[in-house]
């Protein structure tokens, strides 16, 4: 019978305990206890799955949804930007993943307050810096091995690219030289191509000439009037060394020419060139200009020639000619193998004629030509050859 309504403490609904005993029975909240709107209230006086309000706990032990204690709430499901992927008890220590954090969109790191949020790698100590870059120098600055030759190679250089290289024309106009039977090498004429030499030992000459393969300098300078003949002057004074500033290599000058008179004269780094250019042994003849004021006897050449008594002793010219004379302004010639000091002026001044300007005009068979006063030249592989046949090198 239908004695009792739908609001009643004690309906069919609490007899069979709330549908059979489903796990929505409670102890007298609705649903389970009776009528919705008795036991305790309606839907809000009790959980989902127990007694209580549904503000008073949490969400498994009968409490609310909205109330403070959320640390006991399940875990979240991490997303895919947040998940971890280094694993290992060592992995935080190492840092081995930590640029892997967050999957492959890489998410976001973890990292101390101090460092704003970002990991931070520990400073390396300057000792540390110090030894490997000492380390590194110490690799890179080895010296470098000097290995056997292996085997069939062979020393020297091809005597063709030596010529080459000295000067003497292309690599196959020198190998013309060889097959004309213009080289020779250490005494002994060259005809077979290919052969090897030591720049630095052997001597190779062509059409009997001494070819300069080793690293020599060789400069004519047409030195002007008032510039000392040293390569550097305490007194400040313009000198040769100023005209050679940019030369890597030392250069000096071969002889002397007095501060006012002008002309060749000749720089070189060959130590044993320059001595016997200079030792009056080899008799190296220097040929000058001078411009003196007649008239001039007829004899005046055969007392040159003869000798002129100086203070120093006597003084020989090798040869005598006058090259012009206008009036009685004369220039001439003074041909001479000797080197001592004003020798030239000194001579015509004790003959009677004093040198108004005097000029170097050639050193051995190097002729000073048209080249202009300060201009500094280099002498050709020629004229090398002649300078060190002068003097038997």
């Amino acid at each position: 019978m239908r004695s009792s309504g739908r609001n009643s403490g004690s309906g069919n609904r609490d007899d069979r305990g709330g549908r059979g005993g489903s796990p929505r029975q409670g102890s007298g909240g609705a649903r389970s206890g009776g009528g919705r709107g008795t036991g305790g209230g309606g839907r809000s006086g009790g959980s989902r799955y127990e007694g209580g309000p549904r503000d008073g706990g949490s969400r498994y032990d009968g409490g609310g949804r909205r109330d403070g204690g959320r640390q006991e709430q399940r875990p979240r499901r991490p997303r895919p930007e947040e998940r971890r992927y280094d694993v290992g008890p060592d992995a935080e220590r190492t840092g081995r993943g930590a640029s892997a954090r967050g999957g492959a969109k890489g998410g976001p790191r973890r990292g101390s307050a101090a460092s704003g949020g970002r990991r931070t790698a520990p400073a390396r100590p300057r000792e540390l810096d110090a030894k490997i870059e000492e380390r590194n120098r110490e690799r890179h600055s080895k010296p470098a091995l000097k290995l056997p030759k292996t085997f069939g190679e062979q020393e020297g250089e091809r005597l063709q690219k030596v010529l080459a290289r000295a000067g003497m024309g292309s690599r196959r106009a020198c190998e013309e030289l060889i097959e004309q039977a213009r080289v020779e090498v250490n005494g002994r004429i060259v005809t077979e191509q290919g052969l090897r030499v030591d720049p630095e030992k052997d001597e190779i000459k062509v059409d009997g000439l001494t070819v300069a393969t080793q690293s020599y300098l060789f400069f004519a300078l047409n030195k002007p009037a008032g510039v000392v003949s040293t390569m550097e002057d305490p007194d400040g004074r313009q000198c040769l060394g100023d005209y050679v500033t940019n030369r890597e290599t030392r250069l000096f000058h071969v002889g002397r020419l007095d501060t006012e008179t002008e002309g060749i004269i000749l720089l070189t780094n060959h130590g044993e060139l320059a001595h016997r250019l200079t030792h009056p042994r080899y008799g190296v003849q220097k040929t000058y200009l001078a411009a003196i004021t007649g008239p001039l006897p007829r004899d005046i050449g055969k007392q040159l020639k003869n000798g002129i008594q100086l203070e120093d002793g006597y003084a020989r010219a090798d040869n005598f000619r006058v090259v012009q004379q206008t009036g009685k302004n004369y220039l001439v010639e003074v041909t001479l193998h000797e080197g001592r000091k004003h020798i030239v002026r000194r001579m015509l001044a004790e003959a009677g004629f004093p040198v108004e300007k005097l000029v170097r005009t050639s050193f051995g068979p190097i002729a000073l030509g048209d080249q202009k006063s300060g201009w500094l030249r280099r002498l050709t592989n020629t004229e090398v050859g002649m300078l060190m046949r002068e003097v038997d090198l």
